[in-house]
């Protein structure tokens, strides 16, 4: 695949794809997609631009991102309480962070778009019967029967309404004083009041408000501490969606995804010669790249020629996920390979980790997770380059998916509050934990 063939937005229909959906109706869902399309964008193009200058900055080590949110968003779940608690572990995981690292932190949730899962087989064997899998809400319905599994396309024009109401409460949130620093408490979670890390985080809030108050004292009070930039995004997989929501913008001289300020392509969906690649090398959002066992550097760099083949700054992110114990016998190699090519490298302790129970429950333990991230470092850190962000799947919901952390999740404890319908997520007290541990280990002189 050449970055110089023409590109159409729909120009990927000429490749194979993976992970798409079989609809049984064409004309209803090319229907669905004219809808969309001519809805309004969820975003505006100069966010897209201004996120991409600010990952430039964690490419070169002046930032650091924190991207996190639910493995896959449901659609019961856009409501005040569940969007508020996620927006509230972000904000808190995101003070400790910046606390602790002395960098500017980029919030990008997996939030407002992330309707859509990859999986490893079409089917899955439920109660004796063989049936489609469960593919994500904006494809089907996690009920397990095979009409509730068949694919829906109405179901896209749901996700857009949902994307578009989550997307404003945010916006409304965050710009309209509930992130303001003069007020943390505010974003306290009513069931976290014994939380281990719960004291840390109080003498972390205390020590900057009253640095606050000494600036303030002095006659400067910063505006910026009454609001925050918070950025979505989600995996780009679903691609009829995709390229709805893509449009030319003439001031920008490109076209652009406004479905979401950036995009990652997965690891089952980054053939170089496939229809993933072709759509997102037309687009100018920055992408995220999933990068794992499975990845030859040779390759990660010909898809990196594709989709930058004018090396911008802050365009792409290479995601790493191995596993922990894995990183070294990859990493190293693609981080040599990847030398005068400009990339942001984040972590993803998540998607290496997954195990299952002896009842057959998934889980991840939180040790796995912990375990990758200081391995990953150590190799960054060996190799002299620089860890721009971390990539969690957690939520602000106490529920209990992953084993272990300081709260002492144990197997027999999963099914308490096993909400997910795809991957376990960390929750609350395990992700503001895995916070304070990601500052210790990037910044151990601070807290």
């Amino acid at each position: 695949m050449s970055s110089s063939k023409p590109w159409q937005p729909d120009s990927w229909r000429q490749y194979p794809s993976m992970q798409q959906p079989r609809y049984e109706n064409e004309a209803a869902l090319d229907a669905v997609l004219a809808d969309v399309k001519a809805m309004p964008p969820l975003v505006f193009v100069g966010e897209v631009e201004r996120l991409k200058q600010q990952l430039a900055k964690a490419g070169a080590g002046e930032s650091f991102i924190l991207q996190g949110g639910d493995c896959a968003e449901r659609f019961q779940d856009c409501n005040r309480e569940a969007i508020t608690q996620k927006l509230k572990i972000m904000l808190q995981m995101s003070v400790v962070l910046c606390y602790g690292l002395r960098k500017p932190i980029i919030r990008i949730g997996r939030i407002a778009g992330q309707y859509a899962k990859p999986r490893s087989a079409d089917t899955e064997t439920i109660n004796g019967e063989v049936i489609p899998v469960y593919r994500g809400d904006i494809i089907n319905s996690f009920e397990s029967s095979i009409e509730a599994r068949r694919p829906d396309p109405q179901r896209i024009k749901q996700a857009y309404f949902h994307s578009i109401a989550t997307l404003n409460y945010i916006r409304a949130l965050t710009k309209g004083g509930f992130a303001d620093l003069h007020h943390p408490q505010s974003w306290d979670l009513k069931f976290v009041s014994n939380a281990p890390k719960k004291a840390e985080y109080e003498r972390i809030m205390s020590n900057i408000q009253d640095a606050i108050v000494f600036m303030e004292s002095l006659g400067s009070r910063e505006e910026k501490l009454g609001s925050v930039e918070f950025y979505t995004s989600h995996e780009g997989l679903l691609l009829p969606l995709e390229q709805a929501m893509t449009q030319y913008v003439p001031e920008y001289g490109g076209y652009y995804n406004l479905g979401a300020h950036t995009l990652w392509i997965g690891d089952r969906t980054r053939q170089l010669d496939g229809a993933h690649i072709e759509y997102f090398r037309g687009i100018g959002n920055p992408l995220g790249l999933k990068v794992g066992p499975s990845s030859d550097p040779r390759t990660i760099i010909a898809i990196c020629e594709v989709l930058n083949p004018k090396r911008e700054p802050g365009k792409i992110t290479l995601i790493s996920r191995y596993g922990n114990g894995k990183a070294a016998s990859h990493l190293p190699q693609l981080i040599e390979a990847m030398r005068g090519i400009p990339v942001v490298w984040s972590i993803d302790p998540m998607h290496g980790n997954a195990a299952k129970t002896e009842s057959g429950i998934k889980t991840r333990n939180f040790d796995d997770i912990l375990g990758e991230v200081r391995e990953t470092l150590t190799i960054h850190k060996n190799a002299g380059s620089k860890v721009g962000g971390i990539h969690f799947e957690m939520t602000g919901d106490d529920v209990t998916e992953c084993i272990g952390g300081s709260a002492g999740i144990t197997a027999e404890q999963l099914a308490n509050h096993y909400e997910t319908y795809c991957d376990p997520r960390l929750n609350y007290s395990q992700s503001l934990e895995m916070a304070f541990l990601v500052s210790q280990m990037m910044a151990p002189s601070v807290i």
